[in-house]
């Protein structure tokens, strides 16, 4: 593959080039491409590069496939909210990875479905958001907590940093359920993590409400809301990378030790470390008897959803409790 412009200049510090981006995901290569294989995928891309001069490069969204695409580049056509459709990039191999950093792509943002059938998620995201106020210290000690929940329902979680502030961890499920499903089971997971440690996690959705916590973010398995791959660079300074991590290592990692340049001799010593990712499935059903309970016993119903979703059946009003208590 021909890579145009490889030596414009992507990242200033540390001094990182579009064909540094191409080296970089050639040598996670297995790893890249088991976060993404068969997943509809939304690009970040940044033709002018992402810290460059000293000016920071424009970000494009592109969630439908760039034109111009070859034809060994594989698609998968999704539908939004808003009812429209687009055809997405959906990796197989790790050319189509390459390729789309050609197309100046340094972030990858999968679906938590698969193109054998995009309405039925195999994967629920845990995304602990730290607020103002709190950092990658709250985030590790709340991970620590998802860690000791998942341990006692026997699932396997699989952590990575978010490439910022945050912490990552995913569980592999059967795609026996619908979104608003496994949205619901995730929202009881987080209450979970809520109950545990009330003064560290927050579920509540309107920021006004949080105060310095670490938000666990349920939204995050509604439909068509992707958060960066395991191995995606980050459009941040410093060329971070969301990087799988294990158990171990969360009470100490650093997100800037996860960089461009240390990421690919840690992969080629250890491997991929979400390499068992696929190896078993688990069933929602305790989360969704977890959402029963604390809507009978804890009169906790639904949360509400991101503002471009459609209202949706026992949503509570979205509006912000400071503007409903004025009205």
């Amino acid at each position: 593959m021909r890579i145009s412009n490889p030596d414009r200049v992507y990242f200033d510090e540390p001094h990182v080039t579009k064909l540094d981006i191409v080296n970089y995901y050639l040598s996670v290569g297995d790893g890249i491409v088991r976060a993404l294989r068969e997943r509809p995928c939304m690009l970040h891309r940044y033709p002018d590069g992402v810290y460059s001069g000293g000016v920071e490069g424009e970000k494009i969204y592109q969630k439908r496939l760039p034109k111009g695409a070859p034809d060994w580049v594989q698609s998968v056509q999704v539908r939004f909210p808003s009812g429209r459709a687009a055809d997405e990039l959906c990796v197989t191999e790790l050319a189509s990875v390459a390729w789309a950093v050609q197309m100046s792509t340094v972030e990858f943002h999968p679906w938590h479905s698969r193109r054998a059938n995009t309405e039925q998620p195999d994967e629920l995201r845990i995304d602990l958001d730290p607020q103002p106020g709190t950092g990658l210290a709250e985030a590790r000690r709340v991970g620590g907590i998802v860690q000791e929940i998942l341990a006692e329902l026997g699932w396997a979680g699989w952590p990575k940093t978010s490439g910022n502030r945050g912490i990552h961890i995913y569980v592999r499920i059967r795609p026996d359920w619908t979104f608003t499903e496994v949205r619901r089971a995730a929202l009881a997971f987080a209450r979970e993590v809520e109950r545990r440690v009330p003064e560290l996690a927050t579920t509540k959705w309107w920021k006004e409400e949080r105060g310095e916590r670490v938000f666990v973010d349920f939204n995050q398995n509604a439909r068509d809301r992707t958060i960066a791959s395991a191995y995606s660079l980050r459009g941040r300074p410093g060329a971070l990378v969301s990087a799988p991590i294990t158990w171990d290592e969360l009470p100490d990692v650093e997100s800037e030790d996860l960089t461009i340049r240390t990421v690919p001799p840690r992969f080629a010593e250890l491997g991929d470390l979400h390499a068992g990712i696929d190896d078993v499935a688990v069933g929602i059903e305790p989360l969704l008897e977890w959402s029963e309970r604390d809507a009978r016993d804890h009169d906790l119903g639904d949360a509400p959803y991101p503002p471009n979703y459609p209202k949706m059946e026992g949503e509570p009003m979205r509006v912000q409790p400071s503007r409903a208590r004025k009205r």
